[in-house]
Parts: C-alpha cells; structure tokens; sequence
C-alpha cells in the first residue's frame, strides 16, 4: 500500500504596502497568503504471480526419452547383477537363509527408506534446491494432480532413481561381490527403490487397468495400496508416506515419528515444513479435466 506524502503549506508573504500620510509616518499592511502546492505521487506498483495451468494428458515432459530409457537400462542392470552375485555367493558357500532373510531386510528398509525421504521432499526447499528440486518440484507438484504419475510412461517414471541407484551400487558391488549376505540386501533394498516411483504410480492406479498380478501384490500388502495411500492425498497431508509396501505408514503415523523431527528441524533450524500450512489451494487436488490455475507460491 503506497503511503502519499504529507501536503505541505507553504506560506507565500505578499506584502501590499499602503502609504498614508498622517503626521508624516508611513504605515505598512503585511498580508500573508497560503498557497498549496501539488503532491507528488508515486507510481502505483503492482505484483503479479506467475499462473500454472494444469499439465495435459499428452504433455511431452510425461513422455520417456533416450536418455531415461538407457539410464533405467542400466540401473536394472545394476540392480540384477547384484542379485546374481548374492546367488552365486549363496551357492557357493552352500548357504541360503541369511541371504534371505537379508533380502527381507533390504526389502523392509526400502520402504522406510521411501517414506523418509517423501517426507523430506514434500515438506522442505522447492525446485530451486540443489540436486534435490527436480524431485521436489515433482513430488510438491503431485499433491495438486495426482493424476498425472498415472500417465507418465516407465522410463519417464524411473530414470532419476535408475541413476541414483546407479552411482551407489556399482561401488557396493565392486567391494563386496563376496558377500553374498550384504548382496542381498543391497539388491533388495536398491531395487525396490528405484521401482518405487512405479509401486506409487501403481497406488494411483484402478483396479481394472493394472495388471492381475500388481492387484494380487496390493491384496496381500506386498506393495502398497490404492486405498492406503489415498490416505496421504487427504488432509492433513502429513501421513502415509511411504510408498514401497506400506508397512512402516500405520507405526511412524501413530508414534508421530515425522511430527517430532519437524519440531526438532523447527526449533533447530527455524526450518517450518510445508504441511503445516496446509490444506491451502497448492494441494487441493484437481482432476484431470479440471481447468483450474493455481499461484505458484510454495515454499
């Protein structure tokens, strides 16, 4: 809001000089006249937000290129050979409960893993952080069209965690292609979580459009569900967060696991997590169809 500048009054002396003789002396009248001067005003500012149309159902940013293709490529590649070491290992040394249960194990932090860090990105920086503002940007941007993981084809979906996974298995795997109990669970765990961008995807999807088999795993709690991670797109905002099977949602939500580090990161950092001023217009979500726009004003 401008603030004009106060009016100010000038006083303008004119003096009228009136000359009477009386007794020789002249007199003299002093007549003051105010005179007002034009304010100046200043130029009238106004902001204007930059508006985001929903994205469309052929957008060419849902559509796999090269690039994702050979990086999905190669982080499957990662993942297998790894696998293929913990077997070999396992029939080597005549052992396979360790290996198994090893397996679980990587299975089972996957899916902590994912929740962890969908908290992270959903709550904290924008597209502007580095390394992380393409996934953030991505994750945020969910909230509002859900719809649209739905419609993003596979290597599209994967390529950014293919080549995460990439980078830190094949390290891994060239020290300890040994060990077969450690290959187990780094294949595990890495696997699950570079498809899980596609388990979620999955989470969106109908019954009657996957296939039979994604529906047998989501029955019986292997991934997770549609009905499950609804739960996460509902106000609060502030649950359900991970997306491998889902097993670690109901035991972090109910010991408020992700609560206590915000008021740790808060009080610490001064650091306030985007769910905390939700539910507002950036993820109140919208259907395919809609053509709503929204301010691009997150945090």
């Amino acid at each position: 809001m401008s603030i004009l500048p106060h009016h100010h009054h000038l006083h303008h002396t004119t003096t009228i000089r009136h000359r009477r003789h009386h007794h020789n002396h002249r007199i003299y009248y002093a007549v003051t006249t105010p005179i007002k001067t034009r304010p100046k005003l200043e130029p009238l500012v106004t902001t204007t937000t930059p508006i985001i149309t929903s994205p469309k159902a052929d957008d060419p940013g849902l559509k796999s290129t090269w690039s994702h293709r050979a990086w999905v490529a190669t982080g499957c590649t990662t993942v297998l050979a790894t696998l293929a070491s913990s077997v070999v290992g396992s029939a080597n040394e005549h052992m396979w409960i360790e290996p198994v249960l090893s397996g679980f194990m990587g299975y089972l932090f996957a899916d902590l893993g994912s929740g962890v860090y969908h908290w992270g990105i959903d709550n904290y920086g924008d597209a502007s952080t580095p390394v992380f503002g393409t996934q953030i940007d991505a994750f945020q941007g969910h909230h509002k069209w859900p719809w649209t993981i739905t419609k993003r084809q596979f290597a599209n979906n994967l390529h950014a965690l293919a080549r995460v996974v990439t980078y830190a298995v094949l390290p891994i795997d060239l020290l300890c292609h040994d060990q077969p109990v450690v290959m187990a669970f780094v294949g595990m765990a890495s696997g699950c979580i570079m498809f899980s961008q596609q388990f979620h995807a999955w989470a969106h999807g109908t019954k009657s459009k996957l296939p039979p088999v994604v529906v047998a795993l989501q029955d019986t709690g292997v991934l997770v569900s549609r009905s499950q991670h609804a739960d996460h797109h509902r106000p609060p905002y502030n649950g359900n967060y991970c997306i491998v099977s889902g097993v670690w949602n109901r035991l972090l939500d109910e010991l408020r696991v992700f609560e206590a580090l915000e008021m740790i990161l808060f009080f610490k950092l001064g650091l306030r997590p985007r769910s905390w001023s939700e539910p507002n217009s950036d993820w109140t979500e919208e259907a395919e169809d809609s053509p709503a726009t929204f301010s691009h004003d997150t945090c």
